[in-house]
This record gives C-alpha cells, structure tokens and sequence, in this order.
C-alpha cells in the first residue's frame, strides 16, 4: 500500500513537471502495452518542425535552470538547518533591513529573468512570424470535425474521426490509433512554409498537433494564425485542446505530409473531383445510387448523435427512426438538415458543410431506412432549389 502511495505521488509530481506526451497519451488511450521505461517517459515532444526543436530546446534550458536554481536554493535551505541547528547550540541570528541582502535578491533574479528572456523572445517572435508563407490554408473548428479550405483552389472538406462506434461502445478492440484517426486528413508538402487561418464556426476549439509545435485557438468571429514548415514525410497526430462539447475526445487532427510533386498531384486530383460533384448537382440519381451514398454519409455525419440504428439519445439527440422529420413533409426534412434547428442547436446547418448530392442522398437515407420506409427520394437539383428560395 505504502509502495503504491509513493508511486502515486512520484507520478503526480513529475507530470507537473513535465507533462506526458500526447504520443504516450494517445498509445495509453489505445490500451498500448510498450515497455515500462518507455510507458513512463516524461517530457515534450521534439517534434519534426524548426520551431518544435527550437521550442523544445527552449523548455530544456528553462527547466534546467529551475533545476540548478531549486539545487542552491535549497541546498542552503538544507545545510544552514543542519549547519546550524539548535542541538548543536546555535541561536538564531536577529537582523533586518540589510541593504546587502536585498540587493541581491533583487538582482540576481532580475538577470536571470533577463538570461531566460532572451532566448524565449527569440523563439516566440520565429513562432508568431506568419508572412511569406507558400501555402494558405483556413482551418474551421465544428461541432466535431474539423474543415479545411486550400485558399486559391477549389479544394474544400471536411475531416471526421473514423474510428468505429463498435470500438468506441466496447464492442471491439481498440485499434492502434484509437481516437486519432480520421477519414479525410490534411494533406500538406514538406518544406514549404504553411500558414494557417484558423477559426470555428460554432463554439471554442483549438486546433493542436504536437510534433508540429502548432496549437491554436479556434474562435467564431476571430481568425488566429500559425505556421509550420515539415521536414519529414509522414502522418502527425493531435486533437481539439479546447472543451467544446460533449463529443470533445472525437475530434481529432491528422497532417499527412507528402513530398511536392505527390501533394501537387493530389491537389489537381481533389480539384477534378470538386468540379465533377458540382457538375453532379444537375444528374438524376437513381434511389440505389442515393440510399447507398446517403448511408455513407449518415454514418460519417450524422451516427454520432442519432446513432446506428438511428435511435437518437433519449433527451438529448430525437431519433430518426419513425420522426415526424423523417416520415413528415419534404420541406420540413430539408429545412432541418440545410438550416438545422433554432430549438435544438446540436442539429447544425449542414447546407454549408456537406454538397447538394451528400444532401440529397442522407435524406433519401433517412426516409426510407430504420423502418421508415417513405419510398420517397430528393434530387440533388431539389436541394439547389430549395436553398434559391
């Protein structure tokens, strides 16, 4: 029990130290069982960025200090009390007002502030230096997902976690990236400098990637900036560092970094398909071809709140399952899913967030499954319609 207790507190103290690394963190959540000296570590990540060695050489020089400050401090603290202890015979010295003494704690702090300071304005001035960047990208924090629009391109989506529900409701084992996987990542080259806008559209988020040294709020109404310049290829793993709601855990970040001319091909291939769903708009789908893509697009979006079977959260999230939504008026069931609800703010405007086929497929979804069985369907030309009124 005592052995256990000092684990505990030994533990404790070095987390407020130095706080476990998310990639620990993250291999933990996943039930990773690495060996004990690694499962243990504490400390930064290094990261693959400039700015995240020159941020974490910094936090190294400033914890080393505090160390070697701690060690004199209290190494006097511990030697003058047994030094001079009253056993021994020593009274306890009376003086104040000693001009000698006050002047040097005083200074002494004040030049070691001003040594400490240095540094750290140097490495704060290089992570706030946003110009001449070579890339822009808008990241916008939703209710739990993450969108990404490359500025000057047509390249825009979304990115969502895609890890299992059965593995998120005990179902299934945990798999190695568990929460920190998503079904659409941020696919940036490596060394090119990269701005990012970052905002949200509906509460406090923050947009967090540890090996990048990037974490930033994201705020509706205000855009923040960051930057980073990768190094190495390769899939860098954070998440929202903001509370936002309860589904805060399923939000994570993936930044794929790929060499230049692979991230310009994947550019130019992602443009191409923006412009085919656009032309999409105007075909006539058959109800296969909308209830298949609608149930992909159900179990994306929308199975977080209203569940796989369609179910809901009783008082929280209203079932699709026999809804007035689902088997009512066509209207009704657009307006819902474009412009979401005044009453309920969960349900998000999803008119902005998803194209007019990925609209007009979840509702033929949702008419016609659970039970619903509606055997109606919406065209893609229906959604254009009805958001021109």
């Amino acid at each position: 029990m005592l052995m256990g207790l000092k684990r505990l507190f030994a533990f404790l103290f070095l987390s407020i130290l130095t706080p476990i690394t998310f990639a620990q963190q993250a291999a933990e959540a996943a039930g990773n069982t690495a060996g004990e000296a690694e499962r243990w570590g504490v400390n930064m990540t290094q990261g693959v960025t400039e700015v995240s060695r020159t941020t974490y050489d910094l936090h190294m020089l400033i914890f080393w200090i505090c160390v070697v400050i701690g060690v004199l401090v209290f190494g006097v603290m511990f030697y003058s009390m047994w030094r001079h202890r009253k056993s021994k015979g020593y009274e306890a010295s009376q003086f104040h007002e000693s001009t000698l003494v006050e002047l040097a704690w005083t200074i002494v702090p004040t030049l070691i502030l001003i040594g400490m300071a240095i540094p750290a304005t140097k490495t704060l001035y290089e992570i706030y230096d946003t110009k001449e960047a070579d890339l822009d990208i808008m990241i916008t924090g939703y209710q739990w997902k993450w969108k990404y629009d490359y500025l000057g391109s047509d390249v825009s989506f979304f990115s969502n976690l895609s890890t299992s529900r059965a593995q998120i409701n005990n179902e299934l084992p945990k798999s190695e990236h568990y929460l920190l996987e998503v079904d659409e990542p941020l696919v940036v080259p490596v060394n090119k400098k990269i701005r990012f806008l970052i905002t949200a559209n509906d509460v406090i988020h923050a947009w967090w990637v540890p090996d990048l040294a990037v974490k930033k709020d994201a705020i509706p109404g205000f855009v923040n900036e960051a930057w980073t310049r990768i190094d190495e290829p390769g899939l860098y793993r954070g998440q929202c560092a903001e509370l936002c709601g309860k589904d805060h855990g399923f939000m994570p970040v993936v930044v794929k970094a790929v060499p230049e001319d692979e991230y310009h091909s994947w550019l130019s291939e992602r443009a191409e398909a923006a412009a085919r769903v656009k032309e999409l708009t105007n075909k006539t789908f058959t109800f296969d071809e909308l209830y298949a893509r609608g149930e992909k697009v159900y179990n994306s979006t929308c199975v977080a709140c209203h569940q796989a079977k369609g179910e809901g959260v009783p008082g929280a999230f209203p079932a699709i399952a026999g809804s007035k939504i689902a088997t009512g008026p066509m209207d009704g069931h657009m307006s819902m899913v474009v412009d979401g609800s005044s009453k309920n703010p969960a349900m998000q405007a999803f008119g902005a967030q998803l194209s007019e086929v990925d609209i007009a497929a979840v509702i033929t979804y949702q008419r016609n499954a659970f039970g619903n069985n509606m055997g109606d369907t919406v065209q893609p030309i229906d959604i254009l319609n009805f958001k021109n009124k």
